[in-house]
């Protein structure tokens, strides 16, 4: 019986670019871990609407939400991924050239927590923000991500729920309680106007004040 999930993934086209990705990401045995399809779609409109001149995203695996966020930004827009390991840097990069947009990417390896405090230290600024990294430094990634934001800035955070760990009380591990305090502080921090959409595995948004 179809699902609402097939049903509505049904409504659209097959996409070559990002179905090569989750191919590359398979054949060299990976962690088929990329943001869920539509959540992919969610962030090309975000990025569509928003317009950011630049974007940072923590955490590219293999260029799939990378080439997601490129697809929605203006043509003078320019996106930088932070990967702390260079083999999935390397396919990223193939990925997304792959894609049309190896003009308009950078790829840092580099541990994401270093590279965050170098570019405040370089005073760069950024107008949106994916998140997807290792959990227990969500609530890290937010503080650097807000001290790096423009105003209206706007941050997205995906696996938010850990597959239900998040809400089941018998799950105490540090990266259950490092996504706790993130989604907490997406909702109660006073610096941003956050939303939780609980479809998937969850994903956070929040726009920096």
């Amino acid at each position: 019986m179809e699902t609402v999930d097939t049903y509505l993934e049904s409504l659209f086209e097959p996409d070559a670019d990002l179905e090569r990705v989750l191919k590359g990401i398979r054949s060299r045995g990976m962690p088929e871990i990329s943001v869920a399809p539509a959540y992919g779609r969610l962030l090309t409109l975000l990025a569509a609407v928003k317009q950011p001149k630049e974007a940072l995203e923590i955490g590219a695996l293999g260029g799939y939400s990378g080439i997601c966020l490129l697809r929605g930004m203006p043509a003078d827009g320019r996106l930088t991924s932070l990967e702390i390991r260079e083999d999935y840097a390397d396919l990223a990069g193939r990925h997304i050239r792959e894609a049309g947009f190896g003009d308009r990417s950078e790829i840092v390896v580099s541990d994401a927590a270093r590279a965050l405090e170098r570019m405040t230290e370089e005073g760069r600024r950024f107008d949106f923000f994916f998140i997807d990294a290792d959990k227990e430094n969500y609530p890290l990634y937010l503080e650097q991500a807000i001290r790096l934001a423009r105003p209206g800035a706007l941050i997205a955070a995906d696996n938010t729920l850990l597959r239900g760990r998040t809400v089941n009380p018998d799950k105490q591990g540090p990266s259950v309680q490092a996504i706790r305090e993130f989604n907490l502080r997406i909702a109660r921090d006073p610096r941003l106007t956050g939303a939780h959409l609980p479809a998937y595995d969850g994903l956070a948004l929040a726009v920096v004040k």
